[in-house]
Order: structure tokens, then C-alpha cells, then sequence
């Protein structure tokens, strides 16, 4: 049977399991727009296409489907960038479907052309980097190639976002729909190689050490490994410490948890991984700048590597492993876990023995001067900042206890949930660690929000930001208003762009410039969104506020103030 392109792309969709596709409409994507109208996906209108693309970028990660957005030709492409780089550097699943001009057009200096002809803007350069397959799509007969290798991608275990470009007069023209039976579009049942003997070898290591500990990544989230991460910490009494984006693997709260490692956390992971670990294992986690103390090799030194990854690119990008496995952790570990139980059981081996010296490690100051981490004096860092910003302390700690469980956390300020909010293994903690861009929670937790499918009604979502990164999003709001989505928004009130001036205070002597702002009166902003709003200047004001909030059916914003001139203590230099 004959169907338009424009019907092919939405039942390619439908057969990727993708049922919502966020984005805004324009002249040049209309066909495909018109071809959703009876579809089952549905479409969600965004505010901006920045905005959208950070829809489809939390939705993907909150539901682990494929995601999708969906603009125009021209800027509407272009306002996508952002997010579509996010989306790469944090191997999201997104389908991004664009118009362009009609063919006839191009290189004529049509209205929004991006087709790269005649001095218009190419498309295709501008995307090429920060997708896994971008492809401006000027004929049909090579369309099932195209979607094909768009599906290959999308459903990899190391994907990432695939952008396909269709002409007006493209998405118009008839094809036999019997193409959609060329595409495999259903993911294979199976998982990367599992090595036996590389899982030996792990367990040899292990048995070897004298002071084994784990840095889990979000590697251990994508695989579904959680489990299995924490059965071997118990087994045999091995510290867990996590990138940022692995927090939660491990319940921060168990015994057994080091919390968060890297530049910026206050945790006792550096000077027990510098001071007492002999082997270092690497479970889903790159060494990347915050999570390496900027790459410092004290950490590596004199100490055994083992590394598990299902990408082949994150092993040893950094650092040379004496053991490097290409695989699924979950099935590895599953292994390895079995093999530990049973020279358990035999008396082969015994359990690490830890004594007090992980509760020493967990309130350990810094007391090792270098470039990145600052000197401690009588109280520990982390009491520093506590001391500096209670009330954020206080919010986390208050979050923590109320919600125990079925909460998503979309970050985009970071230091603070990385050091004050110890992440249960039963809720979800994303930051906004990809291309770390202002303006993302919102939209991201907006995202969220229509992938409730996979959470019961009762999960709560929180978007933390600064006042900052507020002003970049907070017209995608209304997406939320005009959608009836529940959602809390905590924002960081300090009338500065805070990272900037730390770093101007601390290494430019104080000489600021373009990081203060006058900010709105937020009651009256949230009184015009016709959403709620608390103000919180002090520690009475938080105690008892959450369980006040309706998180069924309202959206909140919690506006938090802090003082502009108080600063993390942490000194970023490259």
C-alpha cells in the first residue's frame, strides 16, 4: 500500500516503541505533524525547541525507552543544539525529526533553508558532531537504509541521539509502506560477550587485595546492576564510592558507602581510595574530570586497576587497567559474585576486614594541599559547608527523610545534592552532568513526568536549579501548566551566577564581572503561572514545609535564598 514519507516516519516511531515526541511545529515539518494528529504517539508542545530537546532527554533517561523531538527547519533545528549535545555526551536514545525546504529549493536562498547549498546553513556539519548519524533524507530510494541504520543506533547499548532531516516536498511523496518490513526495529535479546575467564580474573584480584574498593558509574544504572554491585560490597566488605551520576547504585546510607567521589564532594572516598585502597575497581564509571580530582594521578598510584565497561571507548581512555572487561557488569558480576560465594562458603577466603577505619575515612578532612582540593583546618570540610549553606543542607536532609523512596531528582546545581542528599538505591538522582548546560531540570523533569508509565502515581519530581539557570527555563513552565503535570521546582535564590563568581573571587581577585542580576519578585512570577510558591529564608521555614505540598496534583516552586559571597571551599583549576 502507498503511504507519504510523512506516514512511514510516524509508524517507524510507533514500531521504535516511542510513544511521545516533544517539540514545536513550523511550515516545513507540517506533513509529518499532520501525519501524528491520528497517531498513538502523542505530542507535546514545548515552549522551546531547547526546551524540548531536554523533554526527550529526561524522558529517555527517566523511562530507559527511546525518545523523540521534532522542529521546523532553520532555527528551529538549531535551538535544539544544546540539548541534542547533552543528549551525545550522555548516550541518550533520541530520534530528532527536522524539516528542510523542498528540494527544488535548495542553494535558491529559501525561507529557513539549512540545506548547506548556496550559502545556507549546513545542517548536517552542524549536527554531525554531537549526534551518533545525522542524515538530510533528499530521496526515498534509500530510505529504508536510512531508518534502518537510525534504528541499529537508537537501539544499541551504547547509543546516543540519530538526526534525520526531511524535505517538504519529501515528506510528501508516496512509498510502499511494505519499506517498514525492511527495518528492524525491536532490540536483540542478547548482551555483550561474557569473558568466564575475565570474571576469574577479577575474583583473583579481589582475592589479592587487601583494601579493594569500587567506584560505581552510571554504567551500573544502564545495566540494571544495582543489585548485583551491592551483593558483591556486602560479600565481601568492599567500600562503594560512585561517580555523580552513580549515585544511589549503592544505598548512601549502608554501612558500606563512601558517597560520592569527586572534585567537587566533601566525601571521605579520595583519602581512602589515596591512602589505604590497593585496588581500585571500575564498574560502569569514567575517570572523567570532576570524578579524577581533575585527573590526578596520586589516585591510580602504586594501586591495582580493574576496570568493567560496556562501551569499548571508556575502557582505559584514561588510565592503563590490569584488567579491562568488555561487558555487561550485571552478568560479570553475577559470575563473580557466585565464584566469591562459594570460596566463602569453603573457607578459601574471608571477608575484607574494615574495623573502624571506614567510619574514619567517612568523616576524614582534607588535609593533603593541592591545586584542587583545599586545605582543612580544625573542622572537617564537610561541616564547612555545612556551615555555609544549612539551609541547603537542611532542604536535602529534609528530602531525604521524607521521601525514602519513589522520588526523581533532576539536578542542574549539583554540589550541594552531591554532598547533602544521600541517594536511596529506591529513588532516582540525575544530574545534569552531560554537557552541564544552565536551563536543564525543568524541561528534563518535564520530560519525566509523561514517562509516569514505569512509576507508580505516588513518585515525586523535583527539579533543583539556581535562579540562574531558572531564567534560562522557566517559561517551559506553562508546558507544564498547560499538560497538568505535577512537578516541585527548588531553586537556589543568590542573584548571581554562583560558579562564576567563586571562581572570580577565588582566582581573579575578586573582580566581578557579568555574574550579578536582579531577579524578578517570584511570588508574582509563580501568581502569573498559577502555580504555588514558598519562600524559605530560614530553618523554620523548611521544617514541616514538604509534607505540606500536594505532589499529585501541584506544582510548586520552593525559592531558597542564599547569601551571593559564601562559597564551596572548592578550588576549580585546570
Amino acid at each position: 500500500m502507498k503511504i507519504a514519507v510523512s506516514e512511514l516516519i510516524v509508524q517507524f516511531m510507533e514500531r521504535l516503541g516511542i510513544d511521545h515526541i516533544f517539540g514545536m511545529p513550523g511550515a516545513h515539518i507540517l506533513p509529518v505533524y499532520d501525519s501524528l494528529y491520528k497517531s498513538s504517539i502523542k505530542s507535546v508542545l514545548a515552549k522551546h525547541e531547547q526546551g524540548a530537546s531536554f523533554m526527550a532527554g529526561g524522558y529517555a533517561r527517566a523511562s530507559g525507552k527511546i525518545s523523540a523531538c521534532i522542529t521546523t527547519a532553520g532555527p528551529g533545528a538549531t535551538n535544539l543544539v544544546t540539548g541534542v549535545a547533552n543528549a551525545y555526551v550522555d548516550k541518550q536514545p533520541i530520534l530528532i525529526i527536522t524539516g528542510e525546504t523542498s528540494t527544488h529549493i535548495f542553494g535558491k536562498g529559501g525561507l529557513q533553508e539549512s540545506s548547506g547549498e548556496g550559502g545556507s546553513i549546513d545542517q548536517d556539519a552542524l549536527f554531525k558532531s554531537i549526534t551518533k548519524y545525522t542524515k538530510l533524507v533528499e530521496r526515498t530510494d534509500y530510505l529504508a537504509n536510512v531508518l534502518n541504520r537510525a534504528a541499529k543506533i537508537l537501539l544499541s547499548d551504547n547509543s546516543g541521539p540519530v538526526l534525520l532531516s526531511f524535505p517538504f516536498n519529501i515528506q510528501k511523496e508516496m512509498v510502499d509502506d511494505s519499506i517498514l518490513e525492511q527495518i528492524k526495529t525491536s532490540k536483540n535479546n542478547h548482551h555483550l560477550r561474557h569473558d568466564t575467564l575475565a570474571a576469574n580474573e577479577l575474583v583473583k584480584m579481589i582475592q589479592a587485595a587487601s583494601a579493594p574498593v569500587i567506584v560505581a558509574g552510571n554504567g551500573c544504572i544502564v545495566s540494571n546492576a544495582q543489585q548485583q554491585v551491592s551483593e558483591l560490597s556486602e560479600l565481601m566488605n568492599i567500600p562503594v564510592t560512585s561517580s555523580l551520576k552513580g549515585k544511589g547504585v549503592v544505598n548512601e546510607r549502608s554501612d558500606l558507602s563512601l558517597g560520592s567521589l569527586g572534585v567537587t564532594s566533601y566525601s571521605g572516598a579520595y583519602h581512602y581510595i589515596l591512602e589505604k585502597s590497593d585496588l581500585i575497581i571500575f564498574l560502569g564509571a569514567g575517570f572523567n574530570e570532576r570524578t579524577s580530582y581533575v585527573w590526578n594521578d596520586d589516585l591510580l598510584k602504586n594501586k591495582k586497576i580493574a576496570q568493567i565497561d560496556n562501551n569499548i571507548e571508556q575502557l582505559e581512555k584514561v588510565f592503563k587497567a590490569d584488567l579491562a572487561i568488555l561487558g555487561d557488569i550485571g552478568i560479570i558480576l553475577k559470575t563473580v559474585n557466585l565464584s566469591l560465594k562459594e570460596q566463602l562458603a569453603s573457607q578459601q577466603i574471608k571477608r575484607k576486614s574494615l574495623a573502624n577505619t571506614l567510619d574514619d575515612y567517612r568523616t576524614k578532612e582534607r588535609t593533603k594541599k593541592s591545586d584542587n582540593v583545599e586545605d582543612s583546618s580544625s573542622d572537617s570540610d564537610m561541616a564547612k559547608l555545612r556551615s555555609r549553606f544549612p539551609l541547603a543542607a537542611l532542604f536535602f536532609s529534609e528530602l531525604e527523610t521524607y521521601f525514602p523512596k519513589n522520588i526523581m531528582v533532576f539536578d542542574d546545581n549539583i554540589i550541594f545534592a552531591q554532598n547533602f542528599f544521600h541517594v536511596s538505591s529506591d529513588n532516582r538522582y540525575y544530574p545534569n552532568s552531560g554537557v552541564s548546560s544552565l536551563g536543564h531540570a525543568i524541561p528534563a523533569a518535564i520530560g519525566a513526568r509523561f514517562a509516569e508509565k514505569k512509576f507508580a502515581e505516588d513518585w515525586g519530581v523535583f527539579a533543583v536549579l539556581g535562579d540562574g539557570g531558572f531564567q534560562m527555563c522557566c517559561m517551559e513552565i506553562m508546558t507544564a501548566v498547560n499538560y497538568q503535570l505535577p512537578l516541585t521546582i527548588v531553586m537556589f535564590n543568590n542573584s548571581t551566577m554562583g560558579l562564576i563568581r567563586k571562581n572570580q573571587f577565588q582566582q581573579y581577585d575578586a573582580r566581578y564581572i557579568d555574574c550579578d542580576f536582579v531577579n524578578p519578585d517570584y511570588e508574582l512570577l509563580s501568581r502569573s503561572f498559577g502555580i504555588k510558591y514558598y519562600t524559605v529564608d530560614s530553618e523554620s521555614d523548611l521544617q514541616g514545609l514538604l509534607p505540606e505540598l500536594d505532589y499529585k496534583d501541584s506544582i510548586n516552586l520552593i525559592e531558597i535564598m542564599l547569601d551571593k559571597d559564601i562559597f564551596p571551599g572548592y578550588v576549580s583549576r585546570r
